[in-house]
């Protein structure tokens, strides 16, 4: 089982990272900020996006990942629950509004309105499989309005 580990060092990159991510499932608990190190951290059940779909049995795959953001501060959240660590999130993108140069916000964008966002000096961003995974039979699906 080959593992996914990907780097972001700008806005391109991170959109590649975005994409890998989308439709990513995680509780509130596994949201974890460690101030004194400027370093956050998120795992997460990750859709396997990048594997190519079992047509024949139309089974598709989740996998344990974790992102971390370095250089981060000013965390604001809209719409999440902090209290409620059991509560479960879907991941529906991660943005970056630009700032003065290098530096900007990055937006987490949950399902149901729910967003993380803060500063970063720049975008150091990490994603990486943790080793678990496991078939499903559910492909995330988006209606376009």
């Amino acid at each position: 089982m080959e593992q996914l580990k990907l780097a972001a060092l700008d806005e391109d990159d991170l959109a590649v990272i975005s994409a890998q991510v989308q439709d990513a499932v995680l509780k509130v608990g596994d949201i974890l900020f460690f101030p004194p190190d400027r370093h956050l951290v998120i795992t997460m059940n990750r859709f396997a996006w990048d594997l190519e779909e079992d047509k024949r049995r139309k089974r598709h795959e989740r996998r344990r990942a974790a992102l971390s953001f370095a250089r981060v501060s000013d965390l604001k959240v809209r719409n999440i629950r902090q209290d409620a660590k059991d509560a479960v999130l879907s991941l529906l993108a991660v943005e970056f509004e630009a700032g003065e140069a290098p530096a900007g916000r990055i937006n987490l964008l949950f399902a149901g309105g729910g967003t993380l966002s803060f500063e970063v000096e720049c975008i150091e961003a990490q994603l990486a499989d943790l080793g678990a995974a496991w078939a499903t039979d559910n492909k995330p699906h988006h209606t376009l309005d």
